[in-house]
């Protein structure tokens, strides 16, 4: 191992890619991005973008490294992507994309579906999974399809998550990681591979098996650099590409986050908690926890679907004055809504907010909508921001807690990354809320930190997980929690947040028949 070696980690997120070179300690050598505009919205509520895209920014972003960066291609060891989950796109046979790429955000569902019948409609009523599975059915990109669009289902070949499309544009073979596969298709989430041909999905999902691509572990070489690849991107020629994981399971490697006790909070556009698990664990039942980026392990997450992204609607919704601000000195608008709420008391003055601006599956149901409770007049924009803020914490406490109660192992260290870790305030209120010491890692790209560590370790640069994670993953800053702060967080979680969807879930039942 040589001080010089270096990986070369490609991270696909919602909002931009970034090229990211990283050495075998874990520090960030070069980066380029490049921001995505708006995705395509045909119809509300559906969302999409050309795969196309996503390829002209890997192209982009690399020989911005190069250029900008004065990073020599010839030091790069091995190439990693990590993407966002649970983003199809279809090909046919000669690997053409038919449609543009279905993106994780898209919330188009079929509707009207005939109850599943033979033995596994009376074994699904048996168990009470019924609602389960019809959210499954109705979500499912590849159901839709058949429905909707049948002449392009019928030219699809092989339908893929981004990460197999990325990986197959840089190498020429079309497969992909196990560690990436979270999203409606027929996966056995405890077995890590394809569901067996017998199993439920496949009946009720109408896929054929020879329509997903290959798996591979983590820590596995997909393929090398082809030479249609290297022209385009810069990447030398023959370089291994090795499989990785999604992107939050890469995060959740790149916080440090290897061990049960070991929390990890993302504060992303879905904001999540997750550990890192040996052990199969249904934090939600009949809701399986996702492949990690360490082969055989697992990821048991819960998620809030509009996590940080909340800061984005409040920015568009109130925030005009500080994008203002943004745009005359060059600050990001957070900035502006940090100074904004510094004086603003722990609790708000009893403003408490729900952060389920969007449904969930179970906890809360599809029913589901935010809400703020407790306005009075001493209340303004700092106090809602705040109240955003605090109720994004709260929520993470209680899947904290859920993931503990399951899973037996109390979680006694935190971990936190994401966009939204960037914000002082927002990690202070985190560590208040929870009432233990919060640390931000060294690095705020650790999705793209957590590839380059399964690539290190799959090149045998560092010779297992653990040493590769003390190695490559540093803590930056800790904040610790302010007693007085996490006493009154304590008494209005407990005594006002628990009870607030339980008191409120018949109301949103009743809003939901009314409005259909």
């Amino acid at each position: 191992m040589s001080s010089s070696d270096l990986i070369l980690a490609i991270d696909n997120g919602s909002q931009s890619l970034r090229a990211l070179v990283f050495d075998l300690r874990g520090q960030l050598q070069g980066k380029a991005r490049i921001p995505f505009g708006p995705y395509q919205v045909p119809y509300a509520g559906w969302a999409e973008r050309d795969p196309e895209i996503f390829w002209q920014a890997l192209c982009e972003a690399c020989h911005k490294l190069w250029r900008e960066q004065g990073i020599d291609p010839a030091r790069l060891l091995g190439v990693g992507v990590t993407t966002q989950r649970a983003t199809v796109i279809n090909l046919d046979r000669d690997r053409q994309v038919l449609r543009p790429a279905i993106l994780w955000q898209d919330q188009r569902t079929s509707q009207g579906l005939a109850p599943v019948g033979g033995i596994w409609g009376t074994l699904f009523k048996l168990a009470r999974v019924g609602h389960t599975i019809d959210y499954f059915r109705a979500n499912a990109e590849c159901i839709w399809q058949q429905i909707n669009q049948p002449k392009i289902w019928d030219q699809t070949d092989k339908l893929v998550f981004l990460s197999g499309y990325m990986n197959y544009r840089l190498t020429g073979n079309l497969c992909d990681s196990i560690g990436s596969q979270v999203g409606y298709v027929p996966f056995d989430y405890k077995r890590l591979c394809w569901s067996r041909s017998w199993d439920w999905q496949w009946q009720v999902a109408q896929l054929q098996r020879d329509k997903l691509v290959e798996l591979q572990q983590p820590g596995s070489q997909l393929g090398e650099i082809t030479a249609g690849a290297a022209d385009a991107t810069g990447i030398p020629r023959g370089l291994p590409v090795m499989a990785t994981a999604s992107d939050k399971a890469c995060e959740v490697l790149g916080s440090g986050a290897l061990a049960p006790h070991v929390g990890s909070l993302s504060f992303g556009t879905a904001a999540t908690v997750n550990i890192t698990s040996q052990k199969y664990l249904e934090i939600t039942p009949f809701i399986p926890p996702y492949p990690a980026g360490v082969p055989g392990h697992y990821c048991p997450e819960i998620q809030l679907f509009r996590g940080f992204w909340m800061v984005e609607w409040f920015k568009r919704e109130f925030g005009e004055r500080e994008m203002i601000l943004s745009e005359r000195d060059g600050l990001p608008a957070e900035t502006h809504l940090e100074s904004m709420i510094r004086e603003v008391p722990a609790g708000c003055g009893g403003l408490m907010l729900q952060p389920f601006w969007a449904p969930g599956l179970k906890d809360p149901g599809p029913e589901a909508r935010g809400a703020v409770l407790g306005f009075n007049d001493t209340h303004g924009r700092p106090h809602l921001y705040r109240a955003l803020l605090e109720g994004l914490a709260y929520a993470l406490r209680e899947g904290k807690e859920r993931i503990e109660n399951r899973s037996g192992i109390p979680i006694t260290s935190l971990r936190v990354s994401g966009g939204g870790a960037q914000s002082d305030v927002a990690v202070q209120i985190t560590a208040d809320v929870f009432g233990m010491p919060t640390t931000r890692p060294h690095t705020f790209e650790t999705s793209g930190l957590g590839a380059a560590l399964i690539t290190a370790v799959g090149l045998g640069l560092h010779p297992d997980f653990p040493t590769a994670s003390r190695e490559m993953t540093t803590a930056g800053r800790t904040f610790d929690p302010n007693p007085a702060n996490h006493r009154l967080y304590d008494d209005l979680y407990r005594e006002i947040y628990l009870k607030m969807y339980g008191r409120l879930k018949p109301l949103y039942q009743n809003l939901k028949r009314i409005l259909g």
